[in-house]
């Protein structure tokens, strides 16, 4: 060391840090030998802490502002005292400018999936990913656990740490859920708000603290998202046999407008008479399922007219077809009790009975079972 290095090393430092990147955590100030004299002027920006770390021990931590340090370095004479240590002052003293700025847009995400057990799928496997911000909130936390005496640290120092528990988190959050691997998309917010909370903690002990926490994707495997595709295509097509009609009919639409000469022709031939079949079987089935619904109808008692089941009254006489009937000893129409004779095969219902004894007689007996008198 020249005279003039010497001399020029002796006046009281001006301390200050701008930082001209983006994710630089930590500065350490460059003094030679590390002898900050007494004196000192510290200036501290917005968005800055500094820590002051005098004679191996954090006497101080300064926020924005200018301060004055005191240290045991006086200029020159102290110097000049250390002749016995070669000149090099015991009395060391250092400033650390801490950036306590949000660092935005830390990105996370799970390498290997998350076993999940769900109750409509079973065992999954899940991935998922998101961002985060944090800041150094507690400074001198953050110089004990973290970057010690490093001259220089930035993001990328710590985040692979911070990755590695906040995947942890996660994984554990969501199996602890129970949310159905269908539902996690409407339960984002929720699931981002409980994953910051949880990992809190985690922040607190390097000195951080963890401003923000997003999910933004949890992804299912791909197997799953197929069945899914499948089961939505089956709900969009609603009735499956009405479906596979339609393409029959568009196929041979298409198949018959196809100019391919002779072939053409046959398949045309061919083409109408598939289509004439698909109409035909559609037809069909809709005249027998209108016949079924023809064929649901009871007799009136009154006048043995057909009425359908829905109506109480017939539309052939007025009469009401509920009301108290029996039927016809002779063709077994449904008829009213107080009839005489049947309005369909007009037997006489009261000749049925004995002249004698009264009883009810079977049809075409010839002597009453009872008193034997001739009918």
């Amino acid at each position: 060391m020249g005279l003039f290095d010497f001399i020029k090393n002796q006046f009281i430092e001006v301390i200050e840090w701008t930082d001209d990147s983006s994710n630089t955590m930590v500065y350490r100030f460059p003094v030679a030998n590390k002898e900050i004299k007494m004196g000192a002027q510290l200036t501290v920006r917005e968005s800055q802490a500094a820590v002051f770390v005098n004679e191996g021990v954090i006497a101080d931590v300064y926020f924005p502002g200018r301060h004055v340090l005191n240290t045991q370095n006086m200029p020159i004479m102290t110097k000049l005292k250390s002749w016995k240590y070669g000149f090099n002052s015991p009395f060391k003293a250092e400033v650390y400018f801490i950036n306590t700025k949000q660092f935005t847009n830390q990105k996370w995400g799970t390498m290997n999936p998350v076993m999940m057990r769900d109750a409509e799928f079973g065992m999954l496997r899940l991935r998922a990913y998101g961002i985060y911000s944090f800041k150094v909130a507690w400074p001198e936390i953050f110089l004990k656990e973290v970057f010690g005496t490093s001259s220089k640290f930035d993001t990328e120092s710590i985040t692979g740490q911070l990755k590695r528990s906040i995947v942890s988190g996660v994984s554990d959050m969501l199996g602890e859920s129970r949310i159905a691997a269908i539902d996690l998309a409407m339960h984002y917010d929720e699931l981002s708000a409980q994953g910051k909370e949880k990992l809190k903690p985690v922040f607190e002990n390097f000195g951080f603290e963890l401003s923000t926490f997003l999910i933004e994707n949890i992804s299912l495997p791909e197997e799953v998202e197929k069945t899914l595709d499948k089961r939505t295509s089956m709900g969009v097509l609603g009735d499956l046999n009405q479906y596979t009609k339609y393409q029959a009919a568009e196929a041979i639409r298409d198949a018959a407008q196809n100019p391919g000469g002779g072939a053409s022709v046959g398949m045309g031939f061919g083409a109408g008479a598939a289509f004439g079949k698909v109409m035909a079987d559609a037809l069909g089935k809709q005249d027998t399922k209108q016949d079924s619904v023809s064929e649901e109808v009871k007799v009136c008692p009154s006048c043995g007219k057909s009425v359908p089941v829905s109506h109480k009254f017939c539309g052939s006489c007025g009469k009401s077809v509920d009301q108290a009937a029996k039927k016809c000893i002779k063709c077994g129409t449904n008829i009213n009790v107080d009839v005489k004779f049947c309005p369909q095969c007009g037997f006489n219902q009261e000749a049925s009975k004995c002249k004698d004894c009264g009883i009810k007689l079977a049809e075409g007996v010839k002597f009453c079972p009872e008193c034997g008198t001739a009918v």
